[in-house]
């Protein structure tokens, strides 16, 4: 079966001329496949959320994607990078570290540990609230204030 990840890929850059008249560009690099991958080239630089799916056409799949999609600038703003793995036979480094069963959503910390397993999609203002809550993301988010409160 083919990725949903080029399909996702293609409507970003179809839209990418009508961000750049709103003021946004997207950040096409959010997205990444999860066979592509190691965690450990994130720690320190990104928080990972993985989505793990037995097939693209899982509808959970596809509607966390789209929920995903949906926020791009939030995702970007909180150095989140998105790995996608809909291929159990591939047996992926990710699948055999994270140990997934069906669909699974899971968030990583900037530390590389696992901060939250989820079996269904949840809303990116909920994985938002969720990162906003780490303590490295509270500090990033004072050290702005502090930087702001200076100019």
């Amino acid at each position: 079966m083919k990725s949903l990840l080029p399909i996702v890929i293609a409507a970003l850059i179809a839209s990418q001329g009508l961000a750049q008249e709103a003021g946004e560009t997207p950040d096409l690099g959010v997205f990444s496949q999860a066979n592509e991958s190691d965690l450990n080239q994130f720690v320190w630089k990104k928080r990972p959320i993985v989505v793990f799916a037995d097939s693209d056409a899982d509808p959970r799949y596809t509607e966390q994607i789209e929920l995903l999609m949906a926020a791009l600038p939030d995702l970007d703003d909180r150095d989140v990078v998105v790995l996608t793995d809909t291929d159990p036979s591939a047996k992926s480094p990710l699948r055999l570290k994270l140990r997934p069963r069906g669909f699974m959503l899971v968030i990583i910390g900037l530390d590389g540990d696992i901060k939250l397993r989820k079996p269904f999609p949840w809303d990116v203002r909920e994985i938002s609230r969720s990162i906003d809550k780490m303590p490295l993301r509270k500090r990033e988010l004072r050290e702005k204030k502090r930087a702001a409160a200076q100019d």
